[in-house]
């Protein structure tokens, strides 16, 4: 089966004023869902364009705050009261998956410290994300590039934090342009860890744009194998299209379609 592909509006869609109109053009392309980052002014609407067009709302982010994040427990009880007040709206939304962030390196704190009070902080929420059937996907991020000190930037430390845990619904989201430029070794990774896996984002790397052969990361390959795996999550697009976004999509579905 094809692999389920969605798109995270505000990166393809950021430059465009009718974004509803894109939404249609999404579901018209064979993708199956969109994803948003927060509740604004028009999460609604954008919600209610995508059910008219059978799309779902694959996932939003949870908490304010990527650089103070879970890392820090002086964070714990707003990030904790943040995710309860997202996870009802999950809910509500039918909404799979919530982004979860470790924040930024702490000077004087080792990695096992912070791995412990990540933790600590998604296992406050884990609870009530079980109870409501929503998963809490801490993620992966570069911290070379795009977001220098960030602390959850090797799949080993997520790893790490998401056995820590022990729940069915905290897990990773694996964004693969962010994990390349890190580490590298994708697709043996991803399969070695794929039970903790619960989200992937895509972008061509270098640059964060298109899926095309101007870029390292070979998606077809990584589709095939997560595909033969038998991933069932979302591969969300998430990168700046170089022109035309509906066109920049539709390569990028065709890429990853994992057949």
């Amino acid at each position: 089966m094809p692999l389920n592909q969605s798109v995270m509006l505000p990166a393809l869609a950021a430059n465009l004023e009718d974004k509803p109109a894109f939404v249609e053009q999404v579901a018209s392309i064979g993708l199956v869902a969109i994803e948003l980052l927060r509740v604004d002014d028009q999460f609604e609407e954008l919600c209610d364009v995508a059910a008219r067009n059978g799309l779902r709302i694959a996932g939003m982010i949870g908490h304010t705050t990527l650089e103070a994040g879970l890392n820090n427990p002086a964070n714990h009880d707003r990030i904790e009261s943040e995710l309860q007040s997202s996870i009802d709206i999950a809910a509500r939304k039918n909404i799979p998956g919530l982004i979860c962030f470790s924040g930024n390196r702490i000077p004087g704190m080792d990695e096992e410290e912070a791995i412990a009070n990540t933790a600590a902080g998604l296992g406050r929420a884990a609870p009530y994300a079980e109870e409501k059937g929503v998963t809490l996907n801490l993620e992966l991020l570069n911290s070379r590039v795009d977001h220098v000190g960030y602390q959850c930037d090797s799949t080993a430390w997520g790893v790490a934090v998401v056995e820590r845990v022990g729940s069915p619904n905290v897990k990773l989201l694996y964004d693969i342009y962010h994990m390349q430029i890190m580490e590298g070794d994708v697709i043996r990774t991803m399969l070695d860890n794929l039970d903790a896996i619960g989200h992937i984002h895509t972008a061509g790397n270098p640059g964060r744009q298109n899926l095309d052969d101007e870029q390292e990361i070979h998606y077809p390959g990584i589709c095939r194998a997560l595909a033969k795996a038998g991933y069932e999550g979302y591969i969300g697009h998430e990168f700046r299209p170089k022109g035309d976004p509906v066109a920049a999509l539709r390569q990028a579905y065709e890429r990853c379609k994992g057949d």
